[in-house]
This record gives C-alpha cells, structure tokens and sequence, in this order.
C-alpha cells in the first residue's frame, strides 16, 4: 500500500503561516507574498488571525528567479539529486515566507530588516543549493550553465507595486467578478486584490471576507453559474488537452475500471517531480490503480504492488489532487503537512465515477506505451507559473458538449454533477520514459492528429471524474460552502491549477492488447 498521510511524517517548519498569494512575472518567480493565519489556527508567535491580517498590508514582494525551468538538460543519474534540491529551494523560499509574515514588529522598527534578516540569508542558502546542483550535474561528466549561479539572489519589492501581471496573464491580480472567458483568459481580472483581503476567517464553515475556509481561497470570483455560460463547445480551453482520436485513423479504445479510491489511498508526495521528498506535492492526492505510490517507491515496486484496476494487467498509477468542500468540516489531514497546515481543509469528496479510457489517433495507428512511462498533464502551479501548460476542463454533467470552463469552477443546477476531464499528452519522443523538466519527452498530437519533431503516437489516456458536490451560493460578493481542488498554497485553490498524473504499468501482453484494439477500431475493456 501507499504511504497514508494518516500515518506521516513531520512538518516543516512555519506551517501555522497556511499560504502565500503568488504572481509570477514573464516566468521569472515574482513571488507576492499576502500572508495570513489560517482558519483554523494561529500562527507560530501567537498572532491572531486580525493581527496577522492587519499586518497582511505591510507585507513585501519576494522576487526569486525560477531555477527549476531554466535546467532543462540534466543527466539522468543526476536528476534524483537535483531533484531534492529544487525541493529544497522551495522550502527555502517557504521559510523565508513565514519569517516574512512572524517578524511583522520588527520590520517596522528596522527598515533594513528584510534585507539583512530575510534575503540576504536567502541569497546565501539558496547561492549554496544552486552549487549543490551544479556539482550533482558536473559529477556525471553533465554541462551546467554557470550563469544560473546569478539565479541565487531574491529582491523585495511592496506588494502594491506589483498588483497586476504581465506577460500574458490578467490584470489587476486575478479574476473577475462572474467573469466570462474569451480565447481561455479573462477580462478586466481585479480579483479582489489578490482575493486575499480580510483572511477568509471562518464562521460556521462560511466565509468572511472572500479568502476560503483555509484563508487562501477560493473566492467568489472563482465560481460561476455554467447556465449563464456562453458555450465554448470544445474540451481543452487553449491549446492543450485536446481529444487526439477522431472519426479515421485509429478508432478504437480501451477501458480499465480501478475504482474511486474507496479504499482512501491519499498522500501529498509526487514520485515524478520530487520523488524521495517526502510531500513534495504540498496537496493531498487521490490514488486509483497502483497501490504502492508514494515519493520513495522504485520503478521495481510499482511493477510488484497491487492494483484496484479490474484488469490485473494494469498495474498502472493513476493520480490527481483531491476535491474537498468548504463547508466547516475537519477532514483526517487538518493538522498533516499538505493539509490543513498548508491550507488545504474540508471535507474531501471521493469521485462518483472515475473513468480512465484510452483512445487512438485521427491520422494513424498508435504505439505501445514504454513501461514506466510517466506523464504530467496540466500545471499545479498554473495561476503563478502562466497557463503554458495549464490543461483544464470543468464542466457539469449535461452540459460538458457546451461549456469547458479553464479559469473558474462551474456552479451546477440541480441534478447536474461537477466534471473534470483530462486529455493526456499522446506523442512520445520514442526514447525516453521522463525529461529533466518531466514534460519534453511528451507532446500533444497536432490539430490534425500529428505528432511533431519525430515523435511517435502513443494511446491517448482520458480521465473523466464525476463528483457529487453541493452548489456553492454567492451571496454579497462571497461564496458560501465552495469546493476547490488542492493546490501549492500560493496558488490560492484556483481551478486553473488543475492536473493530472500517470505512470505507466501496464504489462506488455495488456499493452499490447490495448494497441491491438485501438488500431482495430473495437471497443475494449
């Protein structure tokens, strides 16, 4: 079985600091940090909630350069240890949040406190992680870029200088009010200041002040009602996600039903893009197919582990964040780091139906998958990172023909379900089971099903889940009782942020048997 947050590990340091509001600029890390005690605790120097948040308005801009995007060639011997540590500058840029947001009395009386207590420490820890990364490449005879050692230094700024964002995201911070979409981003964005004023306190599990039951969203700002909705018709707001098989080609598909995770299957690592850190992921996810998932498993035990599939042959692992309502309730993780500590609270809702079909090509025949092929669909840091990779699509149970939704939540009618639906990468380099930046390797099939650059198509995996989810109200600019997926905490709960995982375990027979039927064109399960 997979390592159970029920039963884990110890936290990090500050947890009490639930969040930050972040806004990257034209990807270079700009990091705007609103912080604020969560709902449902004070935080390490005994702040209450009013004090952090009236201190929430000194708050500076924290700019760190993003390392992690620009190490896009790293051997594969060394990307474990490189890997630990990007983590570890993400734990660092963390701490130096929470110090930020504890040391509110002391950066009032010292004007040169940030800089000598906050950032300057942070240059000097982050300058010594980025060696670390060049002798873990160089050590296997790789090539670094010493020009990412000028990566190490941050810059603080005041928040209300950078309310708004460039290259390409909205404006003003966020969303809009009951905004509607056009070409898949919003207008005239103002999303209530960063949607972090007032710290989201909790009263009877409703809202004061817009900021979510955990503080950090989501905000009324996040929902609307999909009948108001003009339609968009076509999954895969952008150009990601969209349904690679068609009406020729290769017309079949294959089913494997693995359950909905009824048997609570959760952690907060992921083995992919922080595998042996333990909650790498920062968010709780729900695990169908493969049992044995967590940070520290090895390929060889994923192959040996059980598997809720139906088909034996599909020892597969299939992985996305949880969904949770806001509705006051303490689900199992309140206190557990990328829980509750990190502001992910609520109850968490298993998917009525959890539908994983895989599905060929318009333009031709598909190839197997390798073993161990591991796929990242969608991007968790979306609302900080630009929605490059972002592959969202939420929608309601008859309506999911009219309306794909990427930047809000849809508000349901009643006897409609909440829908999240993911079309996968489907071209493969052909070579590699993973990439240094674990997205290379994998490519979206072109308009008219081809693959680029060489690639090979493989099976396109879809995951359509089904939740029954009480409508949120709005009611004077707040949303009573919403429902968010887990998130980074700086990524506020947005719905942009949604993603999905996949590591390849089929056994070659079954694999083969699934390629069989998609090329055929026979309906498989």
């Amino acid at each position: 079985m997979g390592r159970n947050t029920r039963k884990r590990r110890s936290s990090m340091a500050n947890k009490a600091i639930a969040a930050s509001a972040a806004l990257a600029l034209g990807g270079g890390g700009l990091i705007w940090a609103n912080f604020y005690a969560s709902a449902h605790e004070s935080n390490n120097n005994g702040w209450s909630q009013n004090q952090t948040k009236a201190a929430a308005a000194q708050v500076a801009t924290i700019s760190c350069p993003d390392v992690g995007q620009k190490l896009t060639n790293v051997p594969q011997s060394a990307r474990q240890g490189v890997a630990t540590e990007l983590a570890n500058l993400d734990k660092q840029i963390t701490e130096a949040y929470a110090r930020l947001a504890s040391t509110r009395q002391a950066q009032a009386g010292d004007s040169g406190f940030v800089q000598n207590a906050i950032v300057g420490p942070l240059k000097e820890k982050r300058a010594a992680t980025i060696d670390r990364i060049r002798l873990d490449i160089q050590r296997v005879g790789g090539q670094f870029n010493t020009s990412l050692s000028q990566l190490a230094a941050c810059t603080t700024q005041n928040a209300q200088t950078n309310a708004g964002e460039t290259g390409g995201q909205q404006q003003n911070g966020g969303q809009q009010q009951g905004g509607q979409q056009q070409g898949g981003q919003q207008q005239n964005g103002g999303q209530q200041q960063g949607g972090q004023q007032n710290g989201g306190q909790q009263n009877g599990g409703q809202q004061q002040g817009n900021g979510g039951q955990g503080g950090n969203g989501p905000v009324a700002a996040d929902f609307v009602d999909i009948t108001k909705v003009q339609g968009n018709a076509q999954l895969g707001v952008g150009q990601n996600g969209l349904p690679a098989n068609g009406n020729s080609g290769s017309k079949g598909s294959f089913t494997t039903k693995c359950g909905t995770n009824g048997n609570d299957n959760h952690n907060t690592d992921n083995v992919i893009v922080a595998p042996g850190v333990a909650n790498g992921a920062h968010h709780l996810h729900d695990y169908v197919g493969n049992q044995s998932n967590d940070a520290f498993a090895s390929d060889q035990e994923l192959a040996a582990a059980q598997t809720t599939c139906q088909n034996q042959g599909d020892k597969s692992s299939y992985f996305w964040p949880v969904l949770r309502v806001q509705d006051g309730t303490q689900d199992f993780d309140q206190n557990n780091d990328g829980g509750g500590k990190e502001g992910n609270v609520g109850k968490i809702l298993q998917p009525a139906q959890a539908q994983i079909k895989f599905v060929g090509n318009k333009k031709g025949n598909v190839v197997a998958m390798p073993t161990a092929l591991r796929i990242i669909t969608g991007d968790a840091k979306a609302f900080v990172n630009g929605n490059a990779n972002a592959n969202v699509n939420w929608s309601c149970t008859g309506f999911e023909n009219k309306v794909q939704l990427e930047t809000q939540y849809p508000i349901c009618p009643q006897g409609s379900q909440v829908v999240r639906t993911t079309n996968f990468q489907s071209c493969w380099d052909g070579q590699n089971i993973d990439s240094a930046n674990h997205r290379t390797h994998v490519a979206f099939a072109q308009a008219d099903g081809s693959c680029a650059n060489g690639f090979k198509a493989i099976p396109q995996l879809q995951v359509r889940l089904v939740y029954n989810v009480p409508a949120p109200k709005l009611q004077n600019g707040t949303v009573v009782n919403p429902y968010a997926v887990d998130t980074f905490p700086e990524n506020l709960h947005k719905p942009i942020t949604d993603h999905n995982d996949f590591i390849n375990f089929f056994s070659t027979n079954t694999m083969n048997q699934m390629v069989n039927c998609i090329n055929t064109g026979k309906k498989c399960q």
